[in-house]
């Protein structure tokens, strides 16, 4: 990370991962890293460096990563398989549904450099179509951290817990969230602020949007309630009930909306409780281009959640 990003409060979620993962290998023999000549852009380094015999290193083969995890796992070892969440979770889809969802093998999927971080690399290089292709694979944990603390939390219980999960990482700068008593459940969301006429549900790279959105609205008379649903699958219905009950949602996700957090919501409200539902996501293709674009042009900016808030109470 640079010192500039350190200085202005912002953390790239990759350095928390890493810690983590060497923090728990030290305590745990069975845990190893297995990637697709991805050591540098998942920041493992330090990892091989440490444990140069618990990392593999398979090459531009991502079935084959996918592949020698869930034959580690079947052995007996935690592996943390890692790379650029477009390619584990697009070329390698059917190991991740067969060999590690359908085998309900204990391995642990982390998808780096997620949603449109590669901006200018272009669609083959962003990653907004994996929540839609991994949430019908039930059995896999699919979490998405906001900040530093939330990936520490992730990766321990990844770790501790028995079964597959996927962990969706990016190489964007985040700050870390302010939330009073927080507590790390998975399949729980956190409240991350109060409010009643509006929820905002939003996750990853995108909850500190709808908290600044949020403190803006409350300015502007308008109470908008925050929620951090940092588990997509599965999905804190129990939160979504208390949800529709402030008449109207808006969800924000650096993701598809076909498929994605705000299709998990809007089918939840329309089984459950119909309330007006505002999402904000991408929508198809995204173009090659700079990633503070992208966002802007999809409405995910604090300028963009605040009008999508009130589109929604508006229809109320």
């Amino acid at each position: 990370m640079s010192h500039a990003v350190e200085k202005a409060g912002l953390y790239d979620c990759r350095d928390a991962w890493v810690k983590t993962l060497c923090d728990l290998a030290a305590q745990d023999p069975r845990i190893c890293a297995v990637v697709n000549d991805s050591v540098g852009s998942s920041k493992l380094g330090a990892f091989q460096k440490a444990y140069p015999e618990r990392l593999i290193n398979v090459g531009i083969a991502e079935q084959v990563m996918v592949g020698v995890g869930a034959g580690l796992a079947n052995g007996g070892q935690v592996p943390f398989v890692s790379a650029a969440s477009c390619f584990l979770t697009g070329r390698a889809l059917e190991q991740v549904k067969a060999d590690v969802s359908y085998a309900g093998f204990n391995v642990k999927l982390v998808g780096q450099s997620s949603g449109v971080a590669y901006a200018e690399l272009g669609p083959t290089h962003h990653s907004i179509e994996d929540f839609a292709w991994l949430r019908p694979l039930k059995n896999i944990t699919l979490i998405v951290p906001a900040d530093p603390w939330e990936v520490e939390q992730a990766i321990r219980w990844a770790a501790a817990h028995e079964g597959p999960v996927y962990i969706r990482l990016s190489r964007m700068p985040v700050p870390a969230l302010e939330i009073p008593g927080r507590v790390f459940t998975p399949g729980r969301a956190t409240l991350a602020r109060q409010g009643s006429d509006v929820t905002l549900i939003a996750c990853g790279t995108v909850v500190h949007l709808a908290m600044t959105a949020a403190e803006e609205l409350a300015s502007e008379g308008l109470s908008a309630r925050v929620l951090n649903m940092h588990t997509i699958n599965p999905l804190d219905e129990a939160a979504l009930h208390e949800a529709s009950k402030t008449g109207a949602i808006v969800t924000v996700e650096e993701a598809h909306l076909r498929g994605g957090l705000g299709g998990a919501v809007a089918e939840f409200t329309a089984s459950h409780k119909p309330v007006p539902v505002e999402r904000l996501g991408f929508d198809g293709f995204q173009p090659t281009g700079d990633l503070a674009h992208l966002f802007a042009r999809s409405g995910l900016t604090v300028a963009g959640i605040k009008a999508a808030a009130r589109r929604a109470v508006a229809r109320k």
